[in-house]
């Protein structure tokens, strides 16, 4: 059998791509007005697309994965815990803000820029609701099938545009089921299988680092200037409205004593089901049962 230097070639290229991806570049944002996307199977997980991920924003003006998005334990969240628990109405409201927010992503291919590859679009809870009200809805079915599935048309409106004091996104979905790539072009159906996982965007800190950066924040070396808030990474740019950690000094103390983190799951959605047969959906077949 002859060498396939055609495919050889997409595939060395694909894998350079991979080491030169910045986040800025997987994280997709809607921009001011429509655009169109198609929602694919997730290469870790093919059976859920989506991936609910719990933040802490607004740390020394860095954003943290909570360690809770995996239902192991949090420094931050074990203080703030305690917090809610003072008998002090500050400190409860202390202890609330700074509860990890969530954040869900999915993959998606962004129609117009198919050849930059699968990102990740994050979103808020409203969003989150209507894509699964679209999967659920027997009209529509699985929008997420790459063969038979769905395109969906977002609309992003700022604070201004909006006249609220958050932007605002909707949804809506496309009128024909349509593959998710053009079957014909190898790169594209390649791109597919070439995701990134999303947690080697967003690493998890051991429990003591956590806890080291929530020592460190909560009581700063004298004189040092407290870092200003910053707008929520990779952000919340629909429905969700992160107010910064007040800096009220609590009235209790971060807790030294360690925790030993359990073993658990992945995170949790809505299944897709299989689909029609085609050249885009054995592809994928292909990949995830090698």
């Amino acid at each position: 059998m002859a060498l396939n230097i055609a495919q050889l070639k997409s595939r060395l290229n694909s894998l350079s791509s991979q080491n030169t991806n910045k986040k800025s570049d997987l994280i997709w944002k809607p921009k001011p007005g429509k655009q169109v996307v198609r929602i694919i199977p997730y290469k870790y997980n093919p059976e859920n697309p989506f991936i609910e991920l719990k933040f802490h924003y607004n740390i020394n003006g860095k954003t943290y994965l909570s360690p809770d998005s995996f239902s192991r334990p949090d420094p931050i969240v074990e203080f703030a815990n305690r917090l809610k628990h003072t008998g002090s109405k500050e400190d409860w409201l202390m202890g609330r803000k700074m509860e990890p927010k969530m954040r869900t992503f999915a993959p998606i291919i962004v129609r117009g820029e198919e050849s930059e590859g699968v990102k990740f679009w994050g979103f808020g809870k409203q969003v989150y609701q209507e894509i699964g009200a679209l999967i659920l809805d027997g009209e529509f079915g699985d929008i997420t099938d790459v063969a038979s599935g769905r395109d969906i048309t977002v609309e992003f409106k700022t604070a201004e545009e909006s006249g609220k004091s958050f932007p605002i996104t909707t949804i809506r979905p496309r009128g024909a089921s349509t593959p998710a790539v053009d079957p014909s072009k190898a790169e594209l159906v390649e791109s597919l299988k070439n995701q990134t996982n999303i947690l080697d965007l967003f690493p998890e800190l051991s429990y003591d680092e956590l806890k080291d950066i929530m020592d460190k924040w909560l009581n700063p070396e004298t004189g040092e200037a407290e870092a200003a808030p910053v707008s929520v990474a990779d952000g919340t740019d629909d429905d969700v409205d992160i107010a910064p950690v007040a800096t009220v000094k609590p009235t209790v103390k971060p807790s030294s004593a360690p925790v030993t983190a359990p073993k658990t799951a992945s995170p949790s959605a809505a299944k897709s089901k299989a689909g029609a047969s085609t050249d885009v959906e054995k592809a994928f077949d292909d990949l995830f049962n090698s």
